[in-house]
C-alpha cells in the first residue's frame, strides 16, 4: 500500500484506525451534500473502509485518508478506483475534505498528487471524475488538474458532470507546473 506526501498533506491508505476522523467527515450534511445527499452512519464508513481495504489487496490502489502535516489530523479522503466500481471501466479520480479546510487549495494538492500516482505508477492511460452538476467547487479543482469537461452522463444513481484526462494530458499539465516562474 502507497503512501504520498504533498507539500501538505500525506495521503495514506485507509485503516480501523481512521475510523472517527473519516466518519467526521462523512456524517458531515454540508460535505455529502453532493455525494450522496445525505450523512454516512458510522457502520457506512466502517463498511467503506472494509471494502477500501479489501480493493488496497486487489488492486493495490483505493482510498487514502489526507492527514495535515502541520496538525497531524485527518481532514478528508480521496481516491484513485475504477468508475463506478468495475475494473471495465477507466480510473476515478476523487476526494472530499472537511468544511474547515475548503478553499484553501488542499483539494487541488492531493489530486495532483493522485493523479501523478494513477499515470506514473498505475499507468493508466485516462483518468475520469464525476460530479453532481451543482458542485462547481469540486468541478474547478477538476479543470485545475486539467481534466476537459465530457458531459452528463449517469453515474452514482445521479447524473453526473464527467472530466476526463489522458497520459498525454497529465505530462503536459505536469510540465507546466514544474516549470520556474519567471522573476
Amino acid at each position: 500500500m502507497t503512501i504520498l506526501t504533498t507539500q501538505r498533506l500525506r495521503l495514506e491508505p485507509f485503516s480501523d484506525l481512521h475510523l472517527a476522523a473519516l466518519h467526521a467527515v462523512n456524517r458531515d450534511p454540508a460535505v455529502m451534500r453532493y455525494i450522496t445527499g445525505k450523512p454516512e452512519t458510522t457502520e457506512g464508513t466502517q463498511a467503506a473502509i472494509a471494502r477500501v481495504k479489501k480493493r488496497w489487496e486487489e488492486w493495490g490502489f483505493s482510498w487514502w485518508s489526507f492527514f495535515e502535516l502541520d496538525s497531524g489530523e485527518i481532514i478528508g479522503s480521496g481516491c484513485i478506483q475504477y468508475l463506478g466500481g468495475d475494473t471495465a471501466n477507466p480510473l476515478e479520480i476523487g476526494w472530499r475534505l472537511r468544511q474547515d479546510k475548503w478553499g484553501q487549495g488542499l483539494a487541488s494538492e492531493a489530486a495532483r498528487s493522485m493523479a501523478g500516482f494513477a499515470f506514473e505508477t498505475i499507468g493508466g492511460e485516462r483518468l475520469c471524475a464525476v460530479c453532481h452538476q451543482d458542485n462547481h467547487s469540486s468541478a474547478r479543482v477538476m479543470q485545475r488538474l486539467g481534466m476537459q469537461y465530457q458531459g452528463i452522463e449517469r453515474w452514482y444513481d445521479m447524473d453526473t458532470a464527467v472530466y476526463a484526462m489522458t497520459r498525454d494530458d497529465w505530462q503536459r499539465v505536469s510540465v507546466e507546473w514544474n516549470k520556474p516562474s519567471a522573476t
